[in-house]
C-alpha cells in the first residue's frame, strides 16, 4: 500500500499530478485545489490510497489527511466510487461535508458532477454519526442511537424510490434477521434491505 509520497513536481494536468519519488514518476489524481498548489519542480508531499483494479493501479492525493479519511469514507457509500469520492471533495471541504451529513442535508451533494439525487441521499444516510460537524451545536450528539437507525433506513430507501410499507416492512424483516453488528448501523442495515430489495424489483420490472 501506498500511503504517502513526497517528491517533485514533473507534471501538472487539470485533474492530477506526476511526483517524481527516487527516479520513479508517480501519476496521482487529485483535485483541481491541489494541482493550483503543485508548481513545478518543487516539492509536494501527498497522503494517498492506492486503488487497485483488475485493469488498473490509480493513485488519488489529498495535501490534508483529514481529505483521505474522508474520501475513504466516502468509497464506503453504495454506488460511489473513487472519482465520484475525489469530484466530492473537490466540491465540497471535509467541514462543509461534515455539517450537510449532520444536518441531513444532500443537497450539497447534488451539485457535485457525477452525482445523482440517489446517491447524494446514501452519501448523508450512510455517512450518519461518522463524521464529526465542524461546528457542533452545544449537548448535540453525532451519534446515530440504535433506535434511529431502523427509521433512517426507512426514510433513504423512500428517498430512493421505494413504497414507505414496503420499505418499513423490508427494513422491519431485515434488521430481525441480521447480526447485531449489521442492525446495529444505518449504512449496514441499508445494505442489507436493498440486497432484499433487489429480488422485489426485479419482479416488479417483469410483473
Amino acid at each position: 500500500m501506498i500511503s504517502s509520497l513526497r517528491g517533485r513536481v514533473l507534471h501538472t494536468e487539470p485533474d492530477g499530478v506526476v511526483v517524481e519519488v527516487g527516479g520513479v514518476g508517480f501519476t496521482v489524481a487529485v483535485t483541481p485545489q491541489v494541482v493550483r498548489t503543485a508548481h513545478l519542480g518543487e516539492e509536494l508531499r501527498l497522503h494517498t490510497s492506492l486503488i487497485v483494479r483488475e485493469d488498473a493501479l490509480s493513485l488519488f492525493g489529498f495535501t490534508e489527511r483529514e481529505e483521505l479519511a474522508v474520501f475513504s469514507q466516502l468509497l464506503g457509500v453504495t454506488g460511489v466510487g473513487p472519482k465520484s469520492a475525489l469530484g466530492v471533495l473537490a466540491t465540497l471541504t471535509v467541514p462543509q461535508i461534515a455539517d450537510a451529513v449532520t444536518a441531513d442535508d444532500d443537497a450539497p451533494f447534488r451539485r457535485v458532477s457525477g452525482i445523482g439525487p440517489k446517491t447524494a441521499k446514501l452519501i448523508v444516510v450512510q455517512l450518519a454519526g461518522k463524521l464529526a460537524p465542524s461546528k457542533p451545536a452545544p449537548g448535540a450528539s453525532t451519534q446515530v442511537t440504535q433506535a434511529d437507525v431502523p427509521a433512517q433506513v426507512v426514510e433513504a430507501l423512500v428517498g430512493l424510490g421505494w413504497p414507505e410499507r414496503l420499505a418499513a416492512e423490508t427494513t422491519a424483516a431485515v434488521a430481525a434477521d441480521a447480526s447485531t453488528d449489521v442492525a446495529a448501523t444505518v449504512g449496514g442495515l441499508l445494505r442489507a434491505a436493498l440486497a432484499q430489495l433487489g429480488p422485489a424489483r426485479k419482479e416488479r420490472l417483469n410483473g
